[in-house]
């Protein structure tokens, strides 16, 4: 048995996207250890796609190389490609080391080989697909790839009474957020039908005192943990939310139906397999970046509250 180390170190979409491979290469018979983030931690501690996990905590690099060398990894494959993941690639002492032609900040110098990874205009996938590319690198069969996540048995309580519609209405990017209009229109058409539970941080409550002002709604935004979530996207009948941790979260949960809401970033990438999705059409969109070229952002605007309340429907 061949040992390999996954390094994937965030954020939270990213090391879902990463399970598959993972999966891929635990059954064709490697020892799969997997080098993770604060913010991943939870979904890959104890998953059953991994043997081991090694948490990089900060600060904590000559230590955490350490623990790496004494494994005596035969590969690592580094689907991070930045220089923070390039430390560890470089010096956790495996002789083949392999990242993708899409690393940045010349992080490709650490790797012994590289995977042939499709520019963004040119991948036409789920980005899961992109990652499975370093198995095929390694000549592994990726058919039925699955996202799995640890078991868990937090205890939550939903409302009862109408079907659960869960709303997560917050990301990182000001230009992956829905205009809040747009929500609260959705929010009140949402509540004719379901139980509305909002989900996201601390920071979250005053966006969804105002998308949930007047209606009937439950806030748990900064009051649940990772596994209680994972259990309340598998108990929801309908997940909304944007291109966020929770999106793929939820997808990886197995929630019942996922409706997505892309703004900047697009859809072929990050619509979870078997979901729906709803974007704009503006010319601009998608752009994929951080920050808004045009320095408007009306693509915050779109798709309208009526495009996705069809979907919902």
């Amino acid at each position: 048995m061949k040992k390999v180390l996954l390094v994937r170190l965030s954020s939270l979409g990213d090391v879902i996207f990463n399970i598959p491979l993972a999966n891929v290469l635990k059954r064709s018979g490697f020892e799969v250890h997997w080098l993770v983030g604060p913010k991943g931690i939870a979904v890959i501690k104890d998953n059953p796609c991994v043997d081991k996990a090694v948490f990089a905590q900060k600060g904590e690099y000559f230590k955490t190389l350490r623990r790496l060398r004494a494994e005596k990894y035969d590969i690592v494959m580094d689907t991070h490609g930045m220089i923070k993941s390039a430390v560890y690639t470089l010096f956790c002492g495996a002789k083949r080391r392999v990242m993708g032609t899409d690393a940045r900040e010349c992080a490709w110098i650490a790797a012994t080989e590289l995977v042939k990874i499709p520019k963004d205009r040119d991948f036409k996938d789920h980005i899961s697909k992109k990652y499975l590319k370093y198995a095929q690198h390694l000549g592994l069969d990726i058919e039925n790839a699955p996202v799995t996540l640890p078991a868990v048995s937090a205890d939550v309580t939903l409302p009862e009474g109408k079907p659960v519609a869960v709303l997560c209405p917050a990301t990182t990017w000001d230009n992956k957020h829905w205009n809040k209009g747009n929500w609260k229109v959705l929010a009140a058409e949402l509540s004719k039908k379901y139980n509305l539970v909002f989900t996201g941080t601390a920071g979250d409550s005053g966006l969804i005192e105002y998308i949930g002002g007047g209606i009937p709604h439950l806030n748990l935004a900064g009051k649940t943990s990772l596994h209680e979530l994972i259990q309340i996207f598998r108990r929801a009948d309908l997940v909304v939310s944007l291109d966020s941790g929770s999106t793929h979260l939820a997808w990886g949960s197995g929630a019942k139906k996922i409706v997505a809401i892309f703004c900047a970033t697009p859809k072929v990438f990050y619509t979870p397999p078997g979901h729906t999705s709803a974007a704009g059409n503006l010319p601009c969109q998608p752009c994929h970046k951080r920050r808004c070229p045009l320095k408007h952002m009306d693509c915050t605007n779109f798709p309208t509250a009526q495009e996705v309340i069809e979907l919902c429907k």
